[in-house]
């Protein structure tokens, strides 16, 4: 069966993705100079290029946080599975996002106190466990940023071939065209900008879309989409849903999704150095409430926007609105993720097209930047300067970072090729994911809060994660029925395996780590350890340059700050899990009930009106908290002093004084035992 014909030319879909690219990336590197030129941010320099200077505020972090969850699978994903499950999946969705990221925030002030001099996260490994423990977590790394990165550009290319007809494997390999051309010059600030002005648009395009679909004469009202979908239940019913009805939290697709969803997304953040290093950009003051502010935001993303495409989808495909009509879509065309590109063309027409086209290029140019930095920070800096030349300098680094930025944009489009060409889906992946990224999710975060974890039990954790994952996935599906492609990325098989790779490698690190005990590691040694790259091209420190004052950043001060901040995001992260994942939908999944008019209606509501306040902290707390000042003085070019992390550097060796050169060896110890975590 055919799909039906593209609503928009070849013409607009080749003008997307390449001219809105090339646009970008000009407009991004004129930025990235005045930047320099305003405030002397030097983007050929290391810690500009991988960590904006660690001086990224409040407002620009929390849009940066929204804009790294604005995946296409995200845009795509939440209405397809919302279409195939019901009302229940983008709960669980928003959920299985919402609560990883405001439990980044701790990992993120953690990382301040004990390693505020990284760049990546590997550098944590490697300090802490040696040459066999960075090359395990640099394979792992990799894994999770390819295959998330291959994962989005495999349903954009399929999103925008269906609403254009451009040739899927050409929007492969040009969707992250522009994008390598801004990274490349731009580095990490040229991430953030481009995360700020790409969500503050798909932000618009999103709350149009949701309005339009309501009130749309087919549909009029949220009470009239109610009452389409009542009927739906009988007529097509969901397998595992209470009665069938898409109108109930008791599925049981839905829960085997959330659960994989929650697990994959815990092993993805935490394992992505890219978002490590978002976090290491952001200034100390910033890092906690940025992603408390992000995460709650970004759950009204998921929420709303797929439970209102994906049910008006449900709602509209028995109209003549709908593109395939009087068919139904076909399983392949939902687990390509063409719902939204459907109903968007059933409500709006090429206008919806259009700009579904426009928030899918957006969103896989923004993550697109953020992946190319993370891959090439590791190829850079944890493989070439690690292993091949110890003593590279700043030019040195940053050319293999540009070597890096092309590199993993071939390599990526090739695997996502690979995949079309190998019949595997944007559904496939999402289920699959977890299962090779999930093993490294408690052995890494026990290397930054837990000072006991031994380099063996980091080693071998991860190792048997992945031994009984990838041996429960097969066994499981052979049991179902056969390890075939089909099968292997079918909810129940990847969920077992999820979470058999998730937390086979927990009691496995604890056992090794008290049974065979490292009592010499200590967290001021590992801050020392790690140092920024400070030299000029020539590898020489100049005048210009600095180097970190220990004394300053360790001050009393922002120690006990920096240990409340703690606390509060780890507070923060568990009052979230609990809220938004055990007493919302578990008393909801066992109630067994349908809902009502009235209780849909208020579901809906609630959920634009949290999707309105995400657009004001996406769109215009950046511009409050100091962007629309930055952006006054980018435009009249006035120079400022470089920005940085106040008070935590001093001028180069060359211009300090022997008493300040003595001050700086000092560290300030921090108590072991109520650093525990």
């Amino acid at each position: 069966m055919s799909l039906p014909p593209p609503p928009l030319g070849q013409g607009a879909g080749y003008g997307v993705v390449l001219g809105l690219g090339i646009g970008f990336a000009i407009g991004m590197v004129l930025v990235t100079r005045q930047l320099k030129k305003t405030f002397g941010e030097d983007n050929n320099t290391t810690e500009t290029f991988m960590v904006a200077n660690r001086s990224i505020g409040t407002g620009l972090t929390a849009s940066a946080v929204i804009s790294s969850w604005l995946y296409t699978s995200a845009l795509l994903g939440s209405p397809y599975l919302t279409y195939s499950y019901g009302i229940a999946l983008p709960l669980w969705w928003a959920a299985g996002q919402s609560t990883m990221i405001c439990m980044f925030a701790w990992i993120a002030i953690q990382a301040k106190r004990r390693i505020p001099n990284a760049h990546t996260l590997l550098e944590l490994i490697r300090g802490r466990y040696g040459t066999v423990a960075h090359l395990l977590w640099i394979v792992m790394a990799l894994i999770n940023n390819l295959l998330i990165f291959s994962q989005m550009i495999v349903g954009a290319a399929a999103a925008v071939s269906s609403l254009t007809g451009m040739n899927i494997i050409a929007a492969t390999y040009l969707l992250p065209a522009g994008v390598v051309v801004y990274t490349y010059f731009g580095g990490l600030r040229a991430t953030f900008l481009t995360d700020y002005i790409h969500t503050v648009i798909i932000m618009i395009i999103l709350v149009w879309l949701t309005i339009q679909l309501l009130t749309i004469k087919e549909i009029g009202s949220i009470g009239a989409l109610y009452d389409a979908l009542v009927p739906l239940g009988k007529k097509y019913p969901v397998a595992g849903n209470y009665e069938g009805s898409y109108l109930t939290m008791t599925s049981n697709q839905s829960v085997w999704f959330g659960i994989i969803h929650v697990l994959t997304n815990f092993g993805v953040v935490f394992l992505d150095t890219g978002f490590w290093q978002k976090g290491f950009a952001a200034e100390v003051e910033a890092a906690v409430p940025g992603y408390i502010l992000g995460g709650n935001a970004y759950f009204a993303i998921p929420f709303a926007f797929g439970t209102i495409m994906g049910l008006g989808a449900q709602a509209l495909e028995s109209t003549p609105a709908f593109p395939t009509y009087p068919r139904r879509m076909t399983a392949e065309e939902v687990s390509s993720g063409l719902v939204l590109p459907f109903v968007s063309q059933a409500i709006a027409g090429k206008g919806g097209a259009g700009a579904v086209l426009v928030i899918i290029f957006m969103a896989c140019t923004s993550v697109s930047s953020a992946e190319l930095i993370a891959i090439s920070s590791i190829f850079s800096f944890d493989i070439y300067r690690t292993y091949f030349n110890k003593k590279a300098t700043n030019k040195q680094i940053i050319r293999m970072s540009h070597v890096g930025v092309i590199g993993a944009w071939l390599v990526v489009s090739s695997m996502a090729t690979g995949f079309y060409k190998g019949g595997v889906d944007l559904n496939w992946l999402l289920y699959f994911l977890g299962i090779l990224i999930c093993p490294a999710l408690f052995p890494t975060t026990f290397a930054l809060v837990w000072k006991k974890q031994t380099r063996t039990a980091a080693i071998v954790a991860p190792l048997c994660g992945f031994a009984a994952g990838i041996s429960t996935w097969i066994a499981t599906a052979a049991i179902e029925g056969s390890a075939s492609i089909p099968a292997l990325g079918m909810a129940f098989p990847c969920m077992y395996a999820t979470v058999a790779s998730t937390f086979t490698p927990l009691p496995i690190t604890i056992a090794v780590s008290y049974l065979f005990p490292d009592n010499t590691f200590d967290w001021p040694k590992l801050a020392k350890a790690i140092e920024r790259v400070e030299d000029d091209e020539h590898g020489q420190l100049s005048a210009k340059a600095t180097h970190f004052n220990y004394d300053a950043y360790f001050s009393p001060q922002r120690v006990r700050y920096m240990r409340k901040m703690a606390r509060v995001a780890l507070w923060w992260g568990i009052i979230t899990f609990l809220c938004q994942w055990v007493l919302w939908p578990i008393p909801m999944y066992g109630a067994y009930f349908i809902m009502s008019k009235g209780l849909f209606t208020a579901w809906v509501v609630v959920s634009l009106i949290w999707l309105w306040i995400a657009l004001g902290i996406a769109s215009f707390y950046p511009l409050i908290d100091g962007g629309a000042k930055m952006i006054w003085m980018v435009l009249r070019g006035k120079k400022t002093e470089p920005v940085g992390e106040p008070g935590d550097v001093t001028p180069a060796p060359s211009v300090v004084s022997e008493r300040e050169k003595e001050k700086e060896s000092d560290v300030v110890e921090i108590d072991d035992k109520k650093d525990a975590f």
